[in-house]
């Protein structure tokens, strides 16, 4: 994209993507016990994720309940706002959180968009099927093309 960007004005971001193991929505707030449950329960495996090299998320020593309601807050905003996209993974069966996925800009010229996932230290088995469904959702519902995947 050219225009400096994220989206173009018009764009309208999908706010689902369905498979038959998971589904992604929007995280917002009204996701803040069992998104703070599902990574707080697996911050080694998150930290050895494709995309999570820094060692900055998830906090070692975690982080309350509010400041992770403050957190989805912010990520909330920056969906309305189009600034960014973040996206809760919940398991198709019940409905838990077991993971997220980020979809920011990058500082890098080379890439549109920066591509991040992670799932539960118990769900490692979707790690690589929720990359791949994200990267092929990316081809056919959203204006990026050059992607950073992170490592992956």
């Amino acid at each position: 994209m050219t225009s400096g960007a994220f989206v173009p004005p018009d764009f309208d971001p999908p706010t689902s993507l369905v498979t038959s193991r998971f589904r992604l929505e929007p995280l917002g707030p009204q996701h803040n016990v069992a998104d703070h449950a599902a990574w707080t329960s697996s911050i080694e495996h998150i930290r050895s994720t494709p995309g999570y090299p820094d060692g900055d998320w998830p906090p070692p020593n975690g982080m309350s309940p509010e400041e992770n309601r403050s957190d989805l807050r912010r990520h909330a905003d920056d969906f309305a706002s189009g600034k960014g996209f973040t996206f809760t993974v919940l398991d198709t069966a019940d409905g838990d959180v077991i993971g997220c996925v980020y979809l920011y800009p990058t500082a890098s010229e080379e890439y549109d968009v920066t591509v991040q996932s992670w799932v539960r230290a118990d769900r490692a088995d979707l790690d690589k099927p929720l990359a791949t469904a994200v990267v092929n959702w990316i081809a056919t519902d959203w204006p990026w093309k050059r992607l950073d995947r992170c490592g992956r």
